[in-house]
């Protein structure tokens, strides 16, 4: 039980490793449970250090500024999954951390998480580690073309992907992650032809409770999430497959947390995970205005072994469309007066410094009496944002 309902003098401490969007919404649901927030980030100002007294600038790689974090927390949770698994088991040695070290030691390494899955009987893309240019050339003549290459590690929104079309692109590809004598961990993967992106996300607490939220379509671009529809509209029969696979993605990994399972959904109607995310998840935010627990509730429920809450739609359908980059420069929008006149959405800024090309800045979340409705009035809102 949190130690902030037994003493309201002292609530509770919940420490974030990381400090963006993510964080942010995970401390805007902690403040709404009476939690308090330590944030540490490499960094002043990030969208989440903004938000609490009690943040930690000088990053995990500082163990000075590590410990005092630490110190100051009373359970860690992470918003990504690129931290060193040493600096997690430093985490572990003075505080309960969830996802755990050995959790995150499955899944940071994509290949170590594909072959993880594919030991528990999930079905999986076709992939292969890629030690060298030879075994890349190898693959691509036992799967043909188009194939991806990825990085095994810190590859998120299209970076550290590449999506190879014939044989000329091999070499180059191959180069371009080895380039800078930065020797990059790689594998290579079969390309899908498929119907839709789905994503499922999965809230699951100490005590094994588990609560899966409805399977949405992703509308992706260049490996950059665009938009969620939620539910996806396909049958019942394969949401509930997706929802199932999910379950025993996370299962498989006994994740403790919030975790987002991007899935294929093939044009012979099979379902193959991509990837899991060990954390609160884009193709999630909806949830926020849709659900009656939103993800980043649940998972601060997760992580203190608390009673989950219903993942259920308050309405038949929802749609989020990503505020993406348009330029660089500041990452505050020129105009958001044509938005406003859009009444019935709601708009998320996530008070990043800086923008960029592609980079997320924000979401539109729209709900409807169906999933298109709801799409269509999200987008239109979405359109109207200047940066």
């Amino acid at each position: 039980m949190l130690k902030s309902l037994r003493n309201i003098e002292s609530p509770v401490v919940l420490g974030i490793l990381g400090g963006g969007q993510l964080a942010k919404m995970l401390c805007q649901a902690a403040y709404r449970l009476g939690i308090n927030v330590a944030v540490i980030e490499s960094g002043a100002n990030s969208p989440a250090g903004d938000m609490t007294k009690a943040d930690f600038p000088g990053g995990w790689n500082d163990d000075a500024e590590l410990h005092r974090f630490l110190d100051a927390c009373d359970i860690v949770t992470l918003e990504n999954e690129f931290i060193d698994p040493s600096v997690l088991e430093i985490v572990e040695s003075k505080r309960k951390l969830f996802p755990c070290s050995q959790t995150m030691r499955l899944v940071q390494d994509k290949f170590h998480q594909k072959d993880t899955f594919r030991k528990a009987g999930l079905s999986v893309p076709d992939f292969d580690a890629i030690e060298d240019l030879n075994k890349l050339i190898r693959f691509s003549r036992e799967f043909s073309f188009p194939f991806v290459l990825k990085a095994r590690t810190h590859g998120y929104d299209g970076y550290g992907n590449a999506t190879i079309f014939n044989e000329d692109e091999i070499e180059t590809s191959w180069n371009f992650f080895q380039k800078n004598q930065t020797k990059r961990e790689m594998l290579a993967e079969r390309f899908i032809k498929f119907q839709k992106e789905l994503a499922v996300l999965v809230a699951r607490n100490e005590s094994g409770e588990i609560m899966v939220y409805p399977c949405v379509e992703t509308i992706q671009y260049r490996h950059i999430c665009h938009a969620v529809i939620a539910p996806a509209e396909i049958s019942n029969e394969i949401s509930k497959m997706a929802q199932d696979i999910a379950v025993a993605a996370v299962e498989s990994i006994n994740g403790v947390g919030i975790f987002g399972v991007e899935l294929f959904l093939t044009e012979d109607n099979k379902i193959l995970i991509n990837e899991i995310a060990p954390r609160p998840h884009n193709s999630g935010h909806y949830t926020i205005e849709a659900c009656y627990t939103s993800q980043f509730e649940n998972c601060i429920r997760a992580v203190c072994n608390l009673p989950l809450g219903s993942s259920k739609m308050i309405k038949p359908g929802a749609a989020m469309v990503n505020l993406l980059g348009t330029r660089d420069g500041s990452g505050v929008p020129t105009n958001l007066t044509e938005f406003f006149r859009h009444r019935e959405v709601w708009l998320h800024l996530y008070n990043k410094k800086q923008s960029r090309n592609g980079r997320k800045m924000g979401h539109v979340t729209a709900l409807g009496d169906s999933p298109n409705e709801a799409f269509n009035r999200a987008r239109a809102a979405a359109e109207s944002v200047i940066w």
